[in-house]
């Protein structure tokens, strides 16, 4: 997916991203029973959100295992969206897997996440509490330099909203506070996969993680990412191919991660997922951003903007790829 095309036969459009499903499907699959083989794991645990990546994800858990094989857990939170544990019940009888509900709120609390983070919020809005809802969102890279600012927005119990602009310790406050969720539900699925003997499945798909759209050691943890691989519409197009409910297939990708409602695009990337494929594809092949602009319906000027905001994404972000560091290689077993 990664060789440049030839320029002088080529077109590039959203038609380029396309694949062929059936044939992808089984790819995914054979590799996904390989990887088991080598790590001695009969099954695949999850976490199913009710999105498009997790929802994939099962499918092709399933296909590959078996729906007794696949165990899927549902973990809402104080500020979970009630829409999400639907969905994704709706995924698991569509697939036949075995889910139960592991509600965190609890556990977040008695751990101090939501006053760790409210303690935050109130650096800038001294009267933020009960019957108040927030979020943080970004200045899209299309509208300025290239950088995207981080904002804080929060609705008092009226309805007003308001957006702030944050210092850097209190977006980093609130951030650390909320991925004690992402880490939270880890724990929870590494305990079923170690008490059935199964592996733990990832769900980024290509844009999130090439952008470090995760939480490390939190939904960045896994065994196996089977569709790391494949560009969002790609994932999209596999969905209608396995036969995720189309309720799901209709629903724009959100973050569900904050007490308002948030897509990813507020909170992290600077266009809709299909165009950002498309950039992030131009991108990795080589192609000119005006070929790229022609596909996405953006200028030149807007693309070096995108590819921009990627380039310091990926840098930002390289971290949370890294294993831990060690002063000097040390052999593996078996080596």
């Amino acid at each position: 997916m990664n060789i440049r095309p030839d320029q002088e036969m080529f077109a590039f459009s959203a038609e380029t991203l396309r694949i062929d499903e059936a044939a992808e499907t089984e790819r995914v699959v054979s590799a996904l029973r390989a990887q088991l083989r080598g790590m001695r794991k009969r099954g695949l645990v999850l976490g199913l959100s009710g999105g498009i990546d997790s929802s994939v994800s099962v499918a092709l858990a399933v296909r590959a295992v078996g729906a007794k094989n696949v165990f899927c857990l549902f973990m809402p939170e104080n500020d979970s969206d009630p829409e999400s544990l639907r969905l994704g019940r709706l995924v698991a009888e569509t697939f036949g897997v075995e889910a139960v509900v592991e509600d965190v709120g609890p556990t977040l609390a008695a751990m101090g996440c939501y006053e760790r983070r409210d303690a935050f919020i109130r650096e800038l809005v001294p009267d933020y509490g009960p019957g108040w809802a927030s979020k943080i969102v970004i200045a899209n890279a299309l509208e300025g330099d290239g950088y995207n600012i981080s904002s804080l927005v929060v609705q008092d119990p009226g309805g007003k909203r308001t957006k702030l602009r944050m210092p850097p310790s209190v977006y980093l406050g609130i951030v650390a506070a909320t991925s004690m969720k992402q880490r939270t539900r880890k724990q929870l699925e590494y305990y079923h996969a170690d008490r059935l003997n199964f592996a733990v499945l990832g769900t980024p798909n290509r844009l999130e993680y090439d952008q470090g759209f995760f939480v490390k050691n939190g939904d960045g943890a896994a065994d196996v990412k089977p569709i790391a691989h494949l560009y969002k519409s790609q994932v999209y197009a596999l969905a209608a191919y396995l036969g995720v409910p189309e309720e799901i297939c209709r629903r724009p990708p959100t973050t569900d991660t904050y007490s308002l409602e948030q897509t990813q695009e507020e909170f992290y990337f600077s266009l809709p997922y299909d165009r950002m494929d498309l950039c992030l594809y131009g991108l990795n092949t080589g192609l000119s951003a005006e070929d790229v602009g022609r596909a996405a319906d953006l200028s030149a000027a807007q693309v070096d903007r995108v590819w921009a905001d990627i380039a310091a994404k990926r840098k930002a972000t390289r971290y949370l790829h890294l294993g831990p560091q060690l002063v000097q290689p040390v052999a593996e077993i078996g080596e």
